[in-house]
């Protein structure tokens, strides 16, 4: 066991805390975790559209066009936003103007996610003659594109500068005037290049990067249930290991996360069905019915602590409690510790497999209704998910039943750890 530890210590844990913060990582995850106002608010305006209650819906019917714009212009656009997210986090990076870095990446994203399309025909009640852009291309079947175009963007905006090849201003002249000078050599790169590759060479970036992806995206995020529990098992692993999870997994996942549960919202705001959704494993799926007080489940094992005969672990679990109603779990993470504890760390990783594979087959069956909606990550479970689904008890009720299974399965472990931890106390009184 301890040339296991060692082994992870040495070899493992370094190579998988360089990938998790290497600048690019690190940029699609920032700006892509900035667009969650977004999405969250847009989702609220998707359940207010299909309102369970018959009379409130008939009120709400006239005015469903209008309240369906906020969801156009949040969940809809959400590569648009991602794009400006996720380059001006690299820029930083670079230490250079964000702002003027985030305002050429979506330069650019624009031409080639969303050329002009010229009309010549009155579409009477839709569109008139002109140039429009086709706004389905700036949402979330456009973001892998949008991550691309935003990194090369700054990767040449920060060439330009290393190299020299810029305006520049005299002493002086205000920062904002001086940047903007400063972008226009490489701003007409970013200009230039991607127009000759999309316009010119005819090479869409977006759709030849939907061809090469989105067969992992099936499987990751999609209804594959080896996917879901590979998902699950690797970001419990890592939390095992000390390392942030989500901070691992997220810029290989979250991509795939954001185009799954905005797939669900659209197909959701227009049937009003959230059995007939087209992805399970969203990332609400894994937080409402899986990381019940967080990565682990970890709330049962709260639960238990408080009832423990040990003065540290019931301390811990009244600390605990309330961060683990609402969905964050370090305290018990780092507390107890499941880093680094075989005895914890098992049921951290199995505890969800099981979870998962009960809640995979409960939706597959038609018994619980698929995510519809996002919330914010900190609403306790059982609420959250009964919202999600369009308002599903059967989705309520589940989070209890999971929390029990991983209840059951936590509890042979903690007692082997409290027994652990009594003798330890008792050790430390005597001396």
């Amino acid at each position: 066991m301890n040339g296991f530890v060692n082994f992870i210590e040495q070899k493992l844990m370094p190579v998988a805390n360089k990938v998790g913060m290497q600048r690019h990582m690190v940029a699609i995850r920032k700006g892509i975790i900035a667009t969650l106002p977004l999405t969250i608010v847009g989702s609220f305006f998707t359940i207010l559209l299909n309102f369970p209650i018959p009379s409130i819906a008939a009120m709400i019917e006239p005015y469903r066009e209008v309240l369906d714009i906020p969801f156009r212009y949040t969940v809809g656009l959400l590569a648009l936003y991602s794009t400006f997210g996720i380059a001006s986090s690299l820029a930083k990076h670079y230490k250079l103007d964000s702002l003027t870095a985030g305002i050429l990446a979506t330069m650019a994203f624009m031409i080639t996610a969303a050329p002009p399309l010229r009309v010549f025909e009155d579409v009477e009640g839709v569109i008139t003659a002109g140039r429009f852009i086709n706004v389905a291309h700036l949402g979330s079947g456009s973001l892998f594109g949008a991550i691309v175009t935003a990194i090369v963007s700054v990767e040449i905006y920060h060439l330009f500068i290393a190299k020299n090849i810029t305006i520049k201003m005299p002493d002086g002249v205000p920062p904002e005037v001086s940047n903007s000078f400063m972008a226009l050599i490489p701003g007409g790169a970013i200009l230039i290049f991607f127009w000759v590759v999309r316009h010119l060479i005819g090479f869409d970036i977006n759709a030849f990067l939907s061809n090469i992806l989105m067969p992992f995206k099936d499987v990751l995020a999609g209804n594959s249930l080896f996917g879901g529990l590979l998902t699950v098992f690797l970001i419990c692993f890592f939390w095992v290991l000390g390392i942030h999870g989500p901070a691992i997994m997220g810029p290989v996942i979250r991509p795939f996360w954001e185009i799954s549960i905005a797939e669900n919202i659209d197909a959701f705001a227009a049937s009003g069905n959230a059995h007939e959704l087209p992805n399970i494993f969203t990332e609400q799926f894994l937080q409402w019915f899986i990381w019940i007080g967080g990565a682990g489940t970890t709330l049962s094992l709260v639960v238990l602590f408080l009832f423990s005969k040990s003065k540290y672990l019931k301390q811990l679990g009244r600390l605990s409690f309330l961060p683990g109603i609402f969905n964050i779990n370090e305290p018990m993470i780092f507390g107890a510790p499941i880093v680094m504890n075989p005895v914890l760390g098992i049921p951290f990783i199995v505890a969800p497999l099981v979870t998962t594979t009960l809640s995979y087959f409960l939706t597959t069956s038609g018994i619980v209704p698929l995510m519809a909606v996002r919330l914010g990550f900190t609403i306790p479970s059982p609420i959250a998910a009964w919202m999600s689904t369009n308002w599903s008890i059967a989705a309520g009720v589940l989070v209890i039943v999971n929390f029990l299974i991983a209840l059951a399965i936590y509890y042979p472990f903690f007692k082997v750890f409290e027994k652990q931890q009594l003798e330890r106390e008792l050790a430390e009184e005597n001396n």
